[in-house]
């Protein structure tokens, strides 16, 4: 069944409404807005501002693999990359990760828990951090957080830490283990330069400089992961987070992480591996050796797909409509199956949704692939 389309005349139809509401928003206290975030699915959608959503899988046939048709232990969603500046100054962010909250607050049943994947915030700033994390308080389901480069970068990680708490972090669920890993290091290049705290910030928020250096986990994030992984049996199911993929995908646009070799050679004695990324802001699908890799989408705007290097697994969108705020947007829930693989769901707010399904990776593509799009991708 395709998702209402009627977002975009609904908004131009009530825009008045629409900014009245918001910038009412942005004059709202910290009790108050906390009050709101929680019921803003009713009011928006009693104004026409905002379309509910609901997670639907699409049902693709074809033989079973590990993960296809196995009912799931247990489901997780996902919201990443919001972006947000200071409602005052952008409000845009603001509505989509409200939308957000509503779809995984509107889940039945609810999931076990949440992810918020990284780039909470644009530049870092206290004010953003502190708005994301009140607006997050609304959720239902307890929430794992994961640190990106834009909240990193401004005071190297010190606010972000004191709201969340470490920035690398493990945890056991229903026998599978999770990995959360700061992925989004980085060599100094700005004390020779004599920058600035905010010059490194928004040097290290663009994708495409030659200043910086690429990403990466690390030698002390590797040797953390090591010493984490030493304590689980290699045939439990692992799970890793991390903001940025652990492949080397473009590396003049940032979508690097330098060290992914020694990263993916620590999780390779595992049997099931798999690695939820955020950072690029679109479907991506891969797998290297016993590794599979789903990137995470965005709420805030949609990245285009490298000219190389695009693993040759992902299904890739169509290009963004410009003029819609949600086309090539969205958030997303992961099944995980009995085997331990994931089956990742892409609920896009204004397309259809995708569900890339363990099976296909596994089998190179052959067995349960999702319909491909026909219009040309961005």
């Amino acid at each position: 069944m395709r998702r209402s389309k009627g977002v975009k005349s609904i908004e131009t139809r009530h825009y008045e409404e629409r900014e009245a509401f918001f910038a009412g928003l942005a004059r709202l206290s910290r009790r108050s807005f906390l009050k709101l975030a929680g019921i803003s699915a009713g009011i928006a959608f009693g104004k026409g501002l905002v379309t509910p959503q609901s997670f639907q899988l699409v049902e693709v046939a074809g033989a079973a693999e590990p993960g296809a048709s196995e009912k799931p232990r247990f489901t997780f969603a996902y919201i990443s990359d919001t972006h947000l500046y200071e409602d005052k100054l952008n409000d845009r962010f603001v509505r989509a990760i409200l939308k957000a909250v509503d779809d995984v607050n509107n889940l039945d049943p609810q999931p076990d828990f949440v992810l918020m994947g990284g780039d909470l915030a644009q530049l870092g700033q206290k004010p953003e951090l502190d708005l994301g994390a009140q607006i997050l308080k609304s959720v239902k389901a307890p929430i794992h957080m994961m640190v990106g480069e834009h909240d990193w970068f401004l005071d190297m990680g010190e606010h972000w830490k004191s709201l969340f708490g470490a920035e690398q972090y493990s945890f056991d669920h229903k026998g599978v283990h999770f990995v959360t890993i700061m992925s989004v290091q980085e060599k100094d290049f700005w004390t020779a330069r004599g920058m600035t705290p905010m010059e490194r910030m928004k040097t290290v928020a663009g994708l495409d400089n030659g200043v910086q250096s690429r990403f990466e986990v690390g030698e002390a994030g590797r040797e953390w992961l090591k010493n984490d992984l030493d304590k689980v049996d290699k045939k439990t199911p692992l799970v890793v987070f991390s903001h940025s993929p652990l492949y080397k995908y473009y590396r003049n646009w940032n979508f690097w992480t330098e060290d992914a070799d020694e990263v993916q050679a620590i999780l390779r004695p595992f049997e099931h591996v798999t690695v939820i990324h955020g950072h690029t802001h679109q479907m991506l699908s891969n797998q290297i050796g016993n590794i599979q890799f789903h990137g995470m989408l965005s709420t805030a705007w949609p990245w285009p797909y490298a000219p190389e290097g695009l693993p040759k697994l992902t299904i890739q969108q169509n290009r963004a409509d410009p003029f819609d705020q949600f086309d090539g947007c969205g958030d997303g829930s992961i099944d995980v199956a009995e085997s331990g693989l994931v089956n990742a769901l892409y609920n896009l707010w204004d397309r259809n949704p995708v569900t890339i399904r363990a099976s296909y990776l596994a089998s190179g593509g052959t067995k349960d692939a999702p319909p491909r799009t026909k219009l040309a991708s961005y």
